[in-house]
């Protein structure tokens, strides 16, 4: 019997198919992808899985608000991530929804199993919720009253529904989290979890709802329904045959060697998850990694707030390994990466257009000049040879390491370490020089060699990250299949000699910086005149009420806490006080009409607001750069006063 392969199983979140899909979904799903064709470039049976979340109130009021079912909204924008994902080349082993009838199956046989053995109970839930995150909120946990995820407004929810024990397991939890120190990755992930969730205390979680349908129904209480996490969760088992018919694979990829998610929902991961999973007495996952977020300027990119970076349009505007290779390398290990179209440009034209690309072209081309694109067996080793092959060993090694850490920047620095030093190593030898030298022939087919090979080793590397890249340059180098595994770029001098190589374009065409820029700024300035429209539009649709403004109205006073430091009557209006007041980093003297109901040093001293960006005025010949709140009724006058610290200049809105 032949030896089984080492397993692999990797998987992203199940996505929410609300709408189209963002370039932070793609790299979850790139970097997984990337993981996956490594590994088993490495000899592994890997398995990835990645799918769609599809129940929810946000989906069942979207349907309801385009005229179709719950299921019809899900299967067309289903039929695009599928899309995307094909666009992108990954190359996933299964695609689960939790609307599959065998996923609707293994569910409701496990929530009836949390409730027969108790850690599910029926209760009545009373807090706040964001339907845009299906996410619920103590009245602590809101932001200005707010989402502290999207920053959308929340929803008073009062619901009967059941609720799992957590605390039950938290001790159990917090053990293993101890015990088990690569479960929690990274590092600053796993501290956060356990000092502001579990030790904290772990609150019952709803895990039902009756206040919406589109759900999986709880089969032994009717007008419930099984809610997210419960559901969505369990898709990384259900997918393996647990529970239902599909074919049976628990054993033999459970458990998960990686749950790969943004750092968002590592919460429910780390927490919910292994806790479901104690307590249906299975193996948590030997890894959960929480990346970063994609940013863009003012902050986390998200369908809920609607300041997305469509990756299609991307991927066909530029390519979709160049893609690729923006997101792997610009999204550092532990942290959140930035997204900038500038930098995407930048990556294309420094590292793939002139690092790769010329080092390919100029290699294929002295080979096809000097030896008709057939390097000579016959070869003489010289100086700078055995630097550049230490430094392709190193680089293996190098990049293997940070592959297995989860670090792909670090990776792909690793391989571009090696293409540097192979671009050197040709300014270093001069082959151009060598080649109006006869006696320098066989010195000139070590060069060469040594640089073919290189670039041999460089398209395995690649392979995992950009694989369409990687197809190109092994059809140019005319490498069988044999030359591409793993295992042949252990050793320096694979490549065989007498092989012929293929002329080639340009692997990567430079992307005109000036016409890039010119065609920004037409962008840039055709989105803003568009929102400025949307604007317009919507203001002059929205009904005018008289005496009422908008936020917009609202943000134009500014309003600041300032110390009185003198008040004194108005020399010609005994109606009149000035005040000398200082706002921290400013003094400014205002005059206010309150003399009928303040003698002008009972106020010295104390802290009042004032409204400081009015247009100055002149009143009975003393100037005014401001104005004083103050309160007034049935012929009573009071200043607005602050109360505590608040230090004078502090803004008040």
């Amino acid at each position: 019997m032949p030896e089984s392969k080492k397993t692999f199983y990797v998987t992203t979140p199940i996505y929410y198919p609300s709408g189209d899909l963002h370039i932070g979904h793609t790299y979850t799903t790139v970097a997984a992808d990337t993981l996956t064709r490594f590994k088993k470039q490495q000899g592994y049976d890997a398995y990835m899985l990645t799918g769609t979340d599809e129940h929810g109130q946000k989906i069942q009021k979207l349907a309801e608000a385009a005229g179709v079912t719950p299921k019809a909204y899900v299967d067309k924008t289903v039929a695009k991530i599928k899309d995307l994902w094909k666009l992108m080349n990954i190359n996933y082993s299964q695609f689960i929804r939790t609307t599959d009838e065998e996923h609707v199956k293994s569910v409701q046989k496990i929530f009836k199993r949390f409730y027969e053995q108790g850690d599910i109970y029926k209760g009545t839930y009373e807090g706040w919720y964001c339907t845009p995150c299906e996410s619920f909120w103590t009245e602590t946990q809101l932001v200005d009253g707010k989402c502290p995820d999207c920053g959308r407004p929340v929803e008073k929810a009062h619901e009967e529904a059941y609720f799992f024990k957590m605390s039950k397991y938290a001790d159990r939890l917090l053990q293993y989290i101890e015990d088990h120190p690569g479960f929690i990755q990274p590092e600053s992930r796993k501290n956060e979890m356990i000092n502001n969730f579990i030790k904290p205390g772990l609150q019952d979680l709803c895990v039902s709802r009756t206040s919406f349908n589109w759900g999986i129904p709880v089969d032994f209480d009717p007008g419930h329904v099984v809610y997210v996490w419960i559901d969505a969760l369990s898709n990384y088992i259900t997918a393996l045959g647990y529970l239902n018919d599909k074919p049976q694979l628990m054993d033999k990829y459970w458990p998960a060697d990686l749950h790969l998610v943004g750092k968002d929902i590592i919460r429910f991961h780390t927490i919910y998850w292994p806790i479901m999973l104690m307590a249906l007495d299975l193996p948590l996952p030997k890894t959960v990694y929480g990346h970063g977020w994609i940013l863009l300027k003012g902050g986390k990119m998200s369908k809920s707030v609607g300041n997305v970076v469509d990756p299609v349009e991307l991927a066909e505007k530029y390519g979709v390994d160049p893609l690729r290779y923006h997101v792997l390398k610009e999204m550092k290990y532990g942290s959140d990466g930035v997204y900038n179209e500038d930098l995407l440009v930048a990556n294309i034209n420094s590292d793939l257009a002139n690092d790769l690309g010329n080092l390919l072209s100029r290699t294929i081309a002295m080979t096809v000049k000097y030896f008709g694109g057939v390097i000579p067996e016959t070869q003489l080793a010289g100086d700078h040879d055995d630097d550049l092959k230490q430094t392709a060993k190193d680089a293996i090694d190098e990049y293997a390491a940070y592959m297995d850490k989860l670090d792909f920047s670090r990776a792909l620095q690793a391989i571009w370490k090696l293409i540097g030093r192979a671009n050197k190593y040709i300014d270093e030898t001069e082959p151009w020089v060598l080649g109006k030298d006869d006696s320098q022939k066989d010195r000139l087919a070590a060069v060469l060699y040594n640089l073919t090979e290189t670039l041999r080793i460089v398209s395995v590397l690649i392979a995992p990250a950009i694989p369409e890249t990687a197809e190109k340059m092994s059809a140019i180098l005319n490498l069988t299949p044999d030359l591409q595994t793993w295992d042949s770029i252990q050793t320096f001098g694979q490549y065989p000699a007498g092989t012929q190589v293929k002329k080639c374009a340009p692997l990567y065409p430079r992307i005109d910086v000036k016409q890039y820029e010119k065609e920004r700024a037409e962008k840039e300035k055709a989105q803003k005149a568009k929102a400025q429209k949307a604007k317009k539009a919507k203001q002059k649709a929205e009904p005018q009420t008289p005496g009422v403004i908008t936020i917009d109205d609202f943000g134009k006073v500014k309003m600041r806490v300032a110390e009185v430091l003198s008040c004194e009557k108005h020399p010609d209006a005994d109606k009149l006080l000035v005040f000398q007041l200082d706002f921290g980093d400013e003094k400014r003297q205002i005059v206010s009409g309150i003399a009928k109901w303040y003698k002008p040093e009972e106020l010295v001293g104390k802290k009042v607001i004032a409204c400081t960006n009015l247009k100055p005025i002149k009143l009975r010949g003393v100037d005014s750069n401001g104005m004083i709140l103050s309160a007034e009724k049935d012929g009573a006058l009071r200043v607005l006063t602050v109360d505590g610290d608040m230090p004078a200049g502090s803004e008040v809105g």
